[in-house]
């Protein structure tokens, strides 16, 4: 999926885990509708750049950890990704803010399902045929 695309579906994702979780909120200081569109733009693009650069060191540090769970601790490395990604846009003033671990992981777990869902929707490559 293209970058634009990626970070378009992640900034759906993030509204819909704002939306759904009481624990997590998009502090978009009630600026009007295209300001805060432009926040969940600038939190996904924080967030798709924190999953493209930082999520595979921890996920190739980890590794033990998740074979012999069998997966399971990823939820964990989702949810840290979150987490990074909130203290990242809150150092910066704006942004994304998460009330915990456990609601971390709940928000990972709907912004995986969004993500999986819209990028389904979305053609890979568009070759011009009907």
């Amino acid at each position: 999926m293209p970058f634009l695309a990626r970070v378009a579906t992640t900034a759906v994702a993030i509204w819909a885990a704002a939306s759904w979780l009481s624990g997590i909120t998009v502090d978009t200081n009630d600026h009007g509708t295209w300001a805060s569109i432009g926040i969940y733009l600038l939190v996904a693009l924080v967030f798709t750049l924190i999953n493209m650069y930082v999520k595979p060191l921890v996920t190739l540090l980890s590794l033990p950890l998740l074979i012999l769970t069998l997966g399971l601790f990823y939820l964990v490395v989702n949810a840290l990704m979150l987490l990074l990604a909130a203290w990242v846009t809150q150092k910066l003033g704006w942004g994304l803010e998460v009330d915990g671990f456990w609601t971390a992981v709940g928000g990972a777990i709907v912004i995986a399902i969004v993500n999986m869902v819209l990028s389904a929707l979305i053609p890979d490559k568009i070759d011009g045929r009907r």
